[in-house]
């Protein structure tokens, strides 16, 4: 991978992560100002549910900065970019789709099928 992709992929990872953590915020910010007071039950219900879902997203965003994180980890370590099964470059275009791919898409594919045997045992 050249320099200039290597830094294109470092900004397009460093901008993903930083609007994940602006959204926490935001979401962070608007759980301190809306607590849960609606008169109604069936409103506080709808509103705890509506939080709960805001709240699994951010978990799931949260595990996803961890990946970026990682990512930049490898690209600073010369290793991005390389499937960690086969050694094998990933593809630009599997990159750009999925910036923080670890594997081809072939050993993700293979990845894939063996899980999902075994979770049919």
């Amino acid at each position: 991978m050249s320099p200039v992709q290597q830094a294109y992929f470092l900004a397009k990872l460093k901008l993903w992560k930083e609007a994940i953590v602006d959204e926490s915020r935001a979401t962070m910010a608007q759980l301190q100002v809306d607590s849960l007071r609606e008169p109604d039950m069936a409103d506080r219900a709808s509103s705890e549910t509506d939080w709960s879902i805001e709240l699994r997203t951010r978990d799931r965003q949260r595990k996803l900065i961890a990946k970026i994180d990682s990512a930049i980890r490898r690209l600073y370590e010369g290793e991005y970019g390389y499937c960690e099964v086969t050694g094998e470059p990933i593809s630009l275009a599997r990159l750009e789709a999925r910036p923080i791919a670890t594997m081809t898409l072939e050993a993700q594919e293979r990845h894939e099928r063996i899980e999902r045997v075994s979770r049919d045992d």
